[in-house]
């Protein structure tokens, strides 16, 4: 057991966007012994806030859920100093039964049952980052719909849909959103391959979200800017990048 937990017992959280599947899991696990439910959560978001806030062990966390689902919450919660351990659930889909057997990584299939359950819970370890980044590359997902920062011990989320901007500085990458900005661990070449659709490179140390993007201009000199919605900044445009520019938004 690599969850760190002694004779206090398993500290659980469920995590599901189906009232039923919730209440299933809550029977099931009230009869088993040294089982503490700590929470229920029924979106990815409540799962990443509760996970931390209640110190759960194991999160028994749905794979398919609107929104934020449970892949990318566990790809999240990866990147906190002592992560909890997670435990998959899922209907039936060969794809995510596929790649959870190929990287070892703990999952239960639903209906699910008790003995399979306990016996998920005794084995219940904690997943690596690089687990997960693999994990995600080998089932068909979505474009996640968050960026994590780690602020002092805990996370914050920043949805997609407020990031204006991301920044490249040194080894870390400034996310510029609609209530400030944080930093992240993530690099420019691995968030423009995952949100290429709705973001546009402007230079190499620049990636800017088209829904923001408010204007392109040319100075005197030949220099392309941008200019983003509730930013007063310009960002310059690097010169080999401006051509693709110019011919995406037809300029």
């Amino acid at each position: 057991m690599s969850t760190g937990t002694t004779n206090r017992g398993l500290n659980v959280l469920i995590v599901d966007d189906e009232a039923p599947a919730r209440e299933r899991l809550r029977s099931l696990l009230g009869e088993l012994p040294d089982i503490h439910i700590v929470g229920e959560a029924a979106t990815g978001e409540e799962a990443v806030a509760l996970a931390q806030s209640t110190s759960s062990d194991v999160l028994l966390l749905d794979v398919r859920m609107p929104g934020m689902d449970g892949l990318e919450a566990a790809r999240h919660l990866s990147r906190l100093n002592a992560p909890p351990a997670v435990i998959f659930t899922t209907a039936y889909d060969e794809y995510a039964v596929n790649a959870f057997d190929a990287h070892a990584i703990g999952y239960l299939l639903k209906p699910i049952r008790k003995e399979k359950l306990a016996a998920a819970l005794a084995r219940a370890a904690q997943l690596s980052r690089p687990q997960l980044d693999r994990l995600a590359n080998a089932r068909p997902q979505e474009a996640r719909t968050h960026v994590a920062a780690r602020h002092r011990d805990s996370l914050k989320l920043i949805p997609i849909g407020e990031v204006m901007c991301f920044l490249a500085d040194q080894k870390y990458t400034t996310v510029r959103h609609a209530r400030g900005e944080h930093l992240i661990d993530e690099s420019l070449r691995t968030l423009e391959e995952e949100l290429g659709s709705s973001f546009v490179r402007i230079h190499r140390n620049a990636l800017v979200s088209i829904k923001y993007l408010e204007a392109i201009e040319r100075n005197d000199e030949g220099q392309y800017f941008v200019r983003l919605r509730g930013s007063e900044e310009p960002l310059q445009v690097s010169r080999r990048m401006a051509g693709e520019l110019r011919e995406r938004f037809r300029i």
